[in-house]
């Protein structure tokens, strides 16, 4: 198998989320689960994903769809298609698998799964995670991983529209 096609074995539908689940939780594996847009993925990103699977045996990222983008951030987002998006994620080395989820919160995704830990950025609190209710009441973990200073999507956005040096 070359390198793309165990990228793409990374990329789960519903239906292989499912197969791939019954065979992490047969082997007692301890699962992480986190969610996002990764519109623009940056080192800030890098840094809260190798942090979140070092909490456990098996990283999952649910990955909004490019619908679901529009309605959180608006028009003009993503800039990246959810393909690339999946992609890029799936080439990390300590992600599992990525799912799209096309509701404006992974709400139901956090049912389906059932992770042992959920982890989001320094820009939430344990109180506005969605999910986290789920979670706790099974008897797993909350996290939030602190923003690795100066790095976000916006700064970048911020970057790219501003001329160097003026």
């Amino acid at each position: 198998m070359n390198t793309s096609e165990k990228i793409k074995t990374k990329i789960l539908t519903p239906e292989s989320l499912r197969l791939k689940l019954g065979l992490w939780k047969f082997r007692d594996q301890k699962i992480v689960f986190t969610n996002g847009c990764f519109d623009l993925l940056h080192l800030g990103h890098i840094d809260y994903l190798g942090k979140a699977a070092e909490m456990g045996d098996v990283l999952i990222i649910g990955v909004n769809t490019d619908e679901s983008v529009r309605r959180l951030k608006g028009k003009g987002r993503p800039i990246n298609h959810e393909d690339q998006r999946l992609q890029i994620l799936a080439s990390l080395f300590f992600v599992d698998a990525v799912i799209l989820f096309n509701e404006d919160t992974p709400y139901e995704l956090i049912k389906t799964i059932q992770p042992n830990v959920l982890v989001k950025g320094g820009d939430y609190t344990v109180a506005n995670i969605i999910g986290a209710d789920l979670v706790s009441a099974a008897g797993g973990f909350v996290h939030v991983i602190p923003l690795l200073a100066g790095y976000s999507t916006t700064l970048t956005e911020e970057k790219i529209k501003t001329p160097m040096g003026l």
